[in-house]
């Protein structure tokens, strides 16, 4: 079992901070990131939490990642453009947002696309975000090959994630956030680091037969959440986020873990309801849907783990030790 080591959320911000700076970003872009990375540890997602970091920082010192972007966002109608200046996502997406709100409650909704960008991090943030500000919203994000087209053996597509959230008068709001894999790639990294076997059924070797190995399952393909339908969806998907962002397609993209290479230049789209636009009592009528939902014995909301486990972090995380090295050592040298 790989060893873990308990920091308070304070000692793992300044922490990361301290790594960043040494790697040369702005602090804006950085505090932004490193709220978005802790956030995944404390919702219980340490996949897209802070054992990303290194492979952003390796990527900044060998120029993959432009440490020094600053994105810009341009509103023209309903649409925001944001250029991400291959950097990385989070500052795009926070951006984005902030000019995207705007937008909705002038037009009655918004998309925002964003261009040559780097990992989306976890979907569901950005649409929770919007939904705390009153807005039904959707986010996608392409990613690079990982998956291949249904019928097919070579990877084209990424992994694809889709996020969706609706906001509750009276409590947190309903969240979906799913991958277009029958998981996230970053769990067959995060076993590949750890030494673990993966599950049966998360993926297919080069050869296209099924492996528990997470290195054959890396260079082979992801299995498509719902088989050829997951696999439509992710090619959607690349049309959006890359195909109107002017972005590379999966199969185009650099690699997120990789320090050395083009950079990855995937692309995201975000999509923003202002529900006091359409029809009256938007979000009554939802709860009359959940509270149906809720009649029946074990059903939850999507949403709902994440929300508990959040309440039950008390700003204590058990990350990694050898990330905590990892960061350490560059935030020390």
């Amino acid at each position: 079992m790989s060893q873990t080591t308990t920091l308070a959320r304070e000692q793992a911000r300044e922490l990361a901070m301290e790594a960043m700076r040494a790697r040369g970003f702005p602090e804006r872009e950085a505090a932004i990131t490193v709220e978005a990375l802790l956030d995944a540890e404390r919702d219980g997602l340490p996949s897209h939490g802070l054992s990303r970091l290194p492979f952003y920082l390796d990527q900044a010192a060998s120029g993959k990642v432009n440490a020094g972007a600053i994105p810009r966002a341009e509103a023209d109608g309903a649409v925001v453009r944001v250029d991400a200046d291959h950097g990385l996502a989070f500052p795009a997406i926070a951006s984005g947002l902030d000019a995207g709100f705007e937008v909705a409650r002038q037009q009655g909704l918004c998309a925002i696309s964003i261009g040559r960008s780097h990992h989306f991090g976890v979907a569901g943030a950005p649409v929770e975000r919007a939904a705390r500000e009153g807005f039904m919203a959707l986010a996608f994000s392409n990613a690079p090959s990982a998956m291949a087209p249904w019928g097919g053996h070579k990877p084209l597509y990424g992994t694809n994630p889709i996020a969706f959230a609706c906001p509750r008068p009276e409590g947190e709001p309903m969240l979906l956030d799913l991958s277009l894999s029958k998981v996230a790639r970053g769990k067959v990294m995060l076993a590949r680091k750890a030494g673990k076997p993966i599950p049966e059924g998360w993926a297919v070797g080069p050869d296209g037969a099924p492996t528990t190995d997470p290195e054959t399952a890396i260079q082979g393909s992801m299995v498509p959440a719902g088989d050829a339908k997951g696999a439509a969806l992710a090619m959607m998907v690349e049309l959006l986020c890359a195909g109107l962002s002017g972005s590379r397609f999966g199969f185009e993209a650099g690699s997120f873990f990789e320090a050395q290479g083009e950079p990855p230049g995937v692309g995201h789209l975000m999509l923003l309801f202002d529900v006091d636009r359409f029809a009256p009592d938007v979000l009554a009528r939802c709860e009359v849907l959940f509270a149906a939902m809720l009649e029946q014995p074990g059903v939850r909301l999507p949403g709902d783990r994440r929300h508990q486990l959040r309440r039950q972090s008390h700003d204590r995380l058990a990350l990694p030790t050898a990330v905590v090295d990892d960061l350490t050592a560059i935030a020390t040298s």
